[in-house]
């Protein structure tokens, strides 16, 4: 078949990962051997693929192709999660512009119908886009967040943790989303620094009778629109502006309500006027000072934003209306002091990221965590559980375990798992998996009440709440923990996911296994960096500099795609992404495509003959060198340095075998190959496609295929790799100085204008004769030299170099101009002379020779003497001339 003359990787992609799926290699079912499980972050059933997602797909797929290529049992289980606020939204955004339907018209149950239809009609489309990019998932084991064992193991654990004292309901201040109606954990709140104003408002004072005193107390609040909720004034005890008000009061505008001036040291006397408005239902700090001082709590919000009938004035108004209503309002009545601007942090819905958080005081349920973080915390701590890279991420861990806060799980939304607690008429209530259940439980305590009396909580659970289970429930570990699966699969072996995500998902995910199955969920977590554009932006449908994965594959094709990702991302640190990566990745691909060709060529050109391949230096040096990379990227992937092993591959493949090898081993024209080192090139070839395919699966496998007829079994995703061999470092050292030799000649012939096909004869003058024993014809065949010859003085006549320490005297029929030769000698002089006196300050600093390892000192000190050595074979070649 004629190979096209450029790569295509369109059709290339789509079949074989038919083939693949059709040949069942992606699945995986316990066996003898050691599994290497790997469980997917699940993305949002509604979501599409980022540029996020891609790296971290791509990054679990190398380590799970190159796992499957190791004689592991390779288990990699995709899904997704229900993301109740995000789905919910899109559900409920969808029914009004589509059907004209409010959420409020609708039962739970038909709710819920239209939003599994929502589910089954998009939740397959981040699938399809994740089998575009290659991955290697067992498509059989699909797992969803809601399916009916997932559902039943999440009730199950909230019954358990319940019944252990773990989880509580209570009334407390949490985060809401006035957006979307429902209380957030503290760790879904993102915190921006903007731009507002501070505003100066006075109250005027009574006394203890209600008589005006004439004075008024001046406050600085950043919430105007809140100012109907204050409950009192606090003040100082040791300020002495404010120590005769004690037992006054103050009136709060606009509704004209006394409230009294309390005494509390938490007020800062030096911050502003170092008078504070106590509004408890309205801010954490404030809800605190209340429950000391024993305060009226006033909510003046609604749950959707808008100001409640407590607030008595702008009722129905959305807050921040409402605010510059007040600030209005204030200014007419003579009460605006001033107002300035102001910069604060203000919380963020992660899910709703333009909806301000408001905290708000509700009745909720939590979960305990102090107990259940110690184990988890101690597990990666004490190297049960590494992270990588465990410099950067460690501290983090640590400070947020050590200081971890109740953990609020409910959530007033539908979708989702509905919390399991079922109330009587008369409000007590019994936590169980079933209204039976909870009948059996009221009755044991003296309760008689039917199951259709009660009624079930409303609320469902954080959908973090589920995932946490994920590496434990997609093997039904919860809801059926003696299945051979589980036991075989579970812990994992490793859990890539993103940085952001640490507390969220990594430790809570811990915490689980620890507390529900007594083990780690897996041993080790690969945090990817923040992808961000060229210009160091983090990526965002807001700023428009997110490519669309689909198109970029479209494009380049998904190796190239893969390539672009993993070639510029350690562990941990930021990618910045440029779609000139992927132009990057589409070049590799057709370097190696333009070398297939060219093997390919030689394939009918073969001549049986009685050359022994194993001994010529070309095949002894790349066998050395991809020996040498092989064991590199296996230690870099046991250390997760995945994008370090991409660039020794890709190093391996362009320079030493597609620019060097195949030029060293390539018959000349129309002469034939020897079949001995025909096939000893195929070999490698397969053995580097073998070596780039977890990165680069698709155009590897059809190499492969390519290079040489083949049973159908033999697929290189599957074919396993083998243990090299220690490479020779003589053979290696003799390829660098071959490369630097044949280099420095050819820029000699150019720099002397003599035509490629000119012969020349090479006089190499050097103190170490055998080290030229191996590479001399390859050297000679590189240059074109008709003979070699070796001398113990220069050569008249010829040009002559510096390679290392040895002197090459070019003779040819060429008329030469020395004054080429001698600027070119002049400046590698200079840049040897400036070269030697960095070094030389370098070892004269007395500070850098006591201070540095002693390797390190040795190692400046040879450079020094090469320095040295190669001046003075300049400094005699240009006497020469």
């Amino acid at each position: 078949m004629e190979l096209s003359k450029n790569y295509l990787p369109a059709t290339v992609d789509e079949k074989w990962y038919q083939h693949w799926m059709d040949k069942g290699y992606f699945r995986s079912t316990p066996d003898s051997r050691q599994p290497f499980t790997v469980v997917i972050p699940p993305p949002n059933v509604t979501g599409v693929l980022h540029l996020g997602h891609t790296l971290n797909e791509t990054v679990q797929d190398i380590l799970v192709r190159r796992a499957r290529m190791s004689g592991f049992n390779a288990c990699w289980v995709p899904g997704s999660d229900h993301a109740s606020i995000a789905t919910e939204a899109k559900v409920v955004d969808m029914l009004k512009r589509e059907k004209g339907i409010e959420k409020s018209q609708l039962t739970r149950e038909e709710f819920l119908k239209h939003a599994f239809e929502w589910k089954d009609k998009y939740g397959g489309i981040i699938y399809q886009q994740i089998k575009k990019l290659g991955c290697s998932c067992d498509w059989d084991r699909v797992t969803f967040t809601m399916d009916d064992h997932y559902y039943k193991a999440v009730i199950k654990v909230f019954v358990e943790l319940y019944n252990k004292g773990l989880i509580y309901r209570g009334a407390r201040m949490i985060n809401w989303d006035p957006k979307a109606k429902t209380a957030l954990s503290d760790e879904e709140v993102e915190y921006k620094d903007v731009s507002g104003y501070l505003y100066h408002v006075k109250y005027a004072i009574t006394d203890a009778a209600g008589k005006p005193t004439g004075e008024f107390i001046t406050i600085a609040t950043q919430r105007p629109e809140t100012i109907m909720g204050d409950t009192a004034i606090c003040v100082n005890p040791e300020d002495e502006r404010y120590a005769h008000l004690k037992g006054h009061f103050a009136i709060v505008p606009l509704v004209n309500r006394p409230v009294p001036i309390i005494f509390d040291t938490y007020v800062d006397k030096e911050f502003g006027t170092g008078a504070l408005k106590v509004t408890p239902a309205h801010d954490i700090n404030d809800y605190n000072l209340g429950l000391k001082h024993n305060l009226e709590i006033i909510d003046t919000l609604n749950e959707d934003g808008t100001l409640s009938a407590a607030a008595v004035v702008f009722v129905g108004e959305d807050r921040f209306v409402a605010r510059k209503k007040t600030v209005a309002a204030l200014e007419e009545a003579g009460q605006l002091v001033k107002q300035e601007a102001y910069t604060t942090r203000l919380g963020y819905s992660q899910r709703n990221p333009t909806t301000v958080v408001e905290p708000r005081i509700s009745t909720q349920w939590f979960v305990k965590m102090a107990d259940i973080a110690k184990p988890a915390l101690d597990a990666v701590v004490d190297g049960d559980v590494k992270i990588h890279p465990g410099d950067r991420f460690l501290a983090t861990y640590k400070y947020w375990m050590e200081n971890v806060k109740d953990w609020c799980i409910s959530r007033q939304l539908w979708w989702g798992q509905q919390i399991p607690a079922w109330y009587a008429p008369d409000g007590t209530f019994e936590v169980a998996a079933t209204a039976a259940e909870a009948v059996a439980q009221f009755a044991q305590k003296g309760i008689t009440v039917a199951a259709a009396d009660l009624k079930q909580d409303e609320d469902c659970l954080d959908t973090w709440f589920s995932s946490w289970l994920w590496p434990m429930e997609v093997f039904n570990g919860i809801s059926s923990p003696d299945n051979a699966d589980y036991k075989y699969y579970y812990p994992g072996s490793v859990l890539v996911t993103g940085q952001d995500i640490i507390f969220f998902w990594v430790a809570r995910m811990i915490m689980a296994g620890l507390e529900f199955n007594g083990q780690k969920p897996f041993s080790d977590v690969y945090f990817t960096g923040m992808v961000r554009d060229k210009e160091g932006r983090k990526m965002s449908k807001q700023l428009g500099n997110s490519p669309d994965l689909l198109e970029l594959i479209h494009s380049y094709g998904a190796d190239a795609v893969r390539f672009g990702v993993m070639i510029s991302s350690p562990a941990g640190n930021d990618l910045l992404f440029d779609t000139s990566s992927c132009d990057q990745g589409r070049n590799f691909n057709n370097k190696m495509w333009n070398a297939l060709k060219l093997v390919k060529m030689w394939e009918s050109r073969q001549a049986a003959d009685n050359t022994d391949a194993a001994s010529l230096f070309p095949i002894r040096w790349f066998q050395s060198r991809l020996n040498q990379v092989q064991a590199e990227v296996a230690a870099l992937h046991r250390d997760f340095r995945l994008s370090e092993g991409l660039k020794a591959i890709y190093s391996l493949i362009w320079d030493d075998f597609c620019s060097w090898y195949l030029e060293w081993v390539k018959p000349g024209f129309e002469q034939p190959i020897s079949a001995a080192v025909y096939a000893q090139t195929v070999s490698f070839f397969e053995q580097l496609m073998q070596l780039l395919h977890p990165y680069m699966p698709f155009i590897t496998e059809e190499i492969y295929q390519q290079l040489k007829t083949r049973e159908e079994a033999d697929a290189l995703m599957m074919k396993q790799f083998t243990t090299p061999a220690a490479p020779v470092q003589a053979t290696l050292l003799e390829g660098v100085l071959a490369q630097e030799v044949i280099t420095g000649i050819r820029d000699a012939r150019v720099k002397n204008q003599i035509k490629p096909k000119e012969q020349i004869v090479l006089h190499i003058e050097t103190k170490h004769g055998n080290a030229f024993q191996q590479i001399e014809d390859t050297i000679a065949k590189q240059v074109n030299a008709k003979s070699v010859h070796y001398v113990q003085e220069a050569v008249p006549g010829c040009i002559t170099l510096v390679v290392q320490k040895d002197k090459f005297y070019l003779g040819t029929e060429t008329v030469l101009d020395t004054t080429a030769q001698k600027e070119s000698l002049l400046k590698d002089l200079e840049y040897q002379q400036g070269f030697l006196a960095r070094i030389e300050k370098q070892l004269s600093n007395e500070r850098f020779v006591q201070n540095a390892k002693p390797e390190i000192v040795e190692a400046e000190r040879r450079k020094k003497a090469d320095a040295e050595a190669k001046i003075q074979v300049i400094t005699e070649s240009l006497k020469s001339l």
